[in-house]
């Protein structure tokens, strides 16, 4: 179990109701139980599993993971709905299960959502940068076209002033003294 990383284990955290969750036939794959064992452990110490810990698919959630998940093909023809449990719950299910390889696999499934919580951070930490550069282009783009405006304008050759054809008097100006 050791030459598995938290990397193999992240691949098999889903995204469902909102929460990142992994699947009763991962959990029981990884912990080297069947599907079957694994949910018999689980009902014999429901009291562990709130629901906040662990939730049964629907079968339209069932259909979306199968569809979604090549690994999870195989469910496509349990008649039964897949259990989906949080971290708590998967970090639960290795004391429930209680053998050296469930301890292990516990820390490997910490250690996987620790890095996949991470890594979303460190995400929406670029993201709010990326939006921050953005807005500042955008008001700099702006300053500098109004700037190339301002420019123009002053480039461009005043429009002259056209005097009449012909004679025109002046009559508010004053008359100038011959001498």
């Amino acid at each position: 179990m050791s030459t598995r990383v938290p990397e193999v284990v992240a691949n098999r955290i889903l995204p469902l109701r909102g929460q990142r969750v992994m699947l009763d036939a991962d959990l029981a794959d990884l912990y080297g139980v069947e599907t079957r064992t694994l949910n018999q452990a689980i009902k014999r110490n429901v009291e562990r599993f709130p629901p906040d810990f662990m939730f049964q698919l629907s079968a339209t959630e069932k259909a979306e993971v199968i569809t979604n998940c090549d690994h999870l093909a195989k469910l496509k023809y349990s008649p039964s709905l897949p259990y989906a449990f949080t971290e708590h719950g998967a970090l639960m299910l290795g004391n429930v299960l209680k053998s050296s390889r469930a301890v292990e696999v516990s820390l490997l499934v910490v250690r996987a959502f620790v890095q996949i919580r991470e890594m979303l951070s460190s995400h929406k930490d670029i993201a709010a940068k990326l939006d921050q550069l953005e807005r500042k282009l955008s008001s700099h783009d702006q300053a500098i076209a109004g700037l190339i405006d301002a420019i123009r304008q002053l480039m461009a050759p005043p429009t002259p002033t056209r005097r009449g054809i012909g004679f025109t008097a002046n009559i508010d100006s004053k008359p100038r003294n011959k001498k």
